[in-house]
């Protein structure tokens, strides 16, 4: 029983990037829907008009029983052209159990914070946080060190409070899936220019 836990848990974290990813790479309109709720969101919704740019991700899968990773696929835009293309990994270690799947954009308030997410591998640490947009009768909460958030049942209503830390704000929405988690383990990120 202990060694099918294992395998489907490495079947697990292996198909994150095929399953997120791949069908998000080419579909425009996932990107266009995203963004459109994010610029619905409160707060969120001023920092595309205010940064210098930002990374969006559709979808990221997260998963995991004791060990587990997280994969997605997004695109970086600045000015409002799409310039580049990031991955975003993650392997988180600790007390978790489920499955998840949450879009999720990185706002840069300045050129050097957008020149440090693109110039290659960027990553972040333990004391990095995110903002989860939530709706209806949830209220918003900031979590650390991983991004993870709870349910949000609606897409325009939603409500949020964020801020930038050292040029980036980082918000999640959650799409669906239930994880309970105490976690550590921060995101990767690569960048290919377009």
């Amino acid at each position: 029983m202990r060694i099918r836990l294992h395998v489907s848990l490495a079947f697990l974290i292996m198909t994150l990037p095929c399953s997120s990813g791949w069908a998000d790479k080419y579909d425009n309109y996932k990107y266009e829907e995203a963004k459109n709720i994010f610029s619905k969101a409160g707060e969120s919704s001023s920092y595309f008009n205010h940064s210098y740019g930002y990374a969006l991700f559709p979808t990221i899968g997260k998963g995991g029983i004791g060990i587990g990773g997280a994969y997605g696929k997004g695109r970086v835009y600045t000015n409002g052209n799409h310039v580049g293309d990031t991955s975003m990994t993650q392997l988180t270690i600790g007390f978790q159990l489920g499955g998840q799947a949450y879009r999720q954009v990185i706002f840069f308030e300045d050129k050097r914070s957008f020149d440090e997410f693109t110039s290659g591998n960027f990553e972040f640490g333990a004391q990095a946080s995110a903002v989860a947009i939530t709706a209806g009768a949830s209220a918003s909460a900031s979590t650390a060190g991983g991004v993870s958030s709870g349910a949000s049942t609606g897409k325009s209503d939603a409500t949020t409070a964020g801020h930038y830390h050292k040029g980036i704000a980082v918000f999640t929405i959650a799409k669906g899936g239930l994880m309970y988690e105490a976690t550590i383990g921060g995101q990767k990120f690569t960048y290919k220019w377009r």
